[in-house]
């Protein structure tokens, strides 16, 4: 059997080929249409070691230098590693010292830890809102013991924002080292969604030139890597 095909088909077909290869060719490098490369972190002990959901720890990664929290400013069992301990206990003092109330809820998780706590997401919350909130392990920040969730005097890290804590944290963490990690207006670049409790600490010399700069850690460390 021969199958006759018009010129007006033949046309029509042409131009739907020309047109995939178009779009083909002008979203072929668009994150959301490829899977993007994992790296595993080769120096984790770095104090500006960048952990986001393209970059991973491995696995049994665990800092050799973590220390528990005084108790006066942390739950029970929470660890940090020495510097990172050292200035979040000066900071948690200076603030009780002015009648505010900072407590560290959640700081170092191990691999298994986090493994568990994504699990937990996606079975209670699903996929979609998992990825926006917890990070899948290995590419938590928690695990590099440089990461702590604060609560303030209202009791409810969730509800950090609202407490009266909030705004002198905001202003005065980076002068101990500490930046916010998921700040409000970033979430495309952090790839999670904004956490007003959750501080970084990468130094006292960073943690000023972040803040002064309004930039979230992959823009400074983007902007250190363009000027080797």
């Amino acid at each position: 059997m021969v199958i006759i095909v018009k010129d007006e088909t033949l046309k029509k077909i042409i131009y739907v080929g020309i047109a995939v290869i178009i779009i083909f060719f002008f979203t072929k490098d668009i994150p959301l249409l490829k899977k993007e490369e994992i790296i595993v972190i080769d120096q984790p002990e770095d104090l500006l070691v960048l952990v986001n959901k393209t970059r991973m720890l491995p696995s049994d990664y665990i800092p050799n230098d973590l220390e528990e929290i005084d108790i006066n400013y942390s739950n029970h069992n929470k660890y940090l590693r020495k510097d990172a301990r050292e200035a979040f206990e000066t900071l948690a003092k200076d603030a009780k010292d002015l009648g505010y109330f900072i407590v560290a809820v959640s700081a170092y998780r191990d691999y298994a830890y986090q493994e568990d706590l994504y699990q937990g997401y996606v079975e209670s919350k699903g996929q979609d809102y998992a990825d926006k909130c917890c990070a899948k392990p290995g590419h938590s920040e928690h695990q590099t013991g440089l990461s702590v969730d604060v609560m303030g005097s209202n009791l409810d890290y969730d509800e950090f924002e609202s407490s009266p804590e909030f705004e002198w944290m905001s202003e005065h963490a980076h002068l101990y080292g500490f930046i916010m990690r998921y700040p409000k207006g970033k979430e495309d670049i952090t790839g999670f969604k904004y956490e007003p409790w959750h501080y970084r600490y990468v130094g006292i010399s960073e943690a000023t030139n972040i803040y002064e700069q309004q930039l979230s850690l992959e823009e400074y460390i983007e902007s250190i890597d363009q000027k080797k």
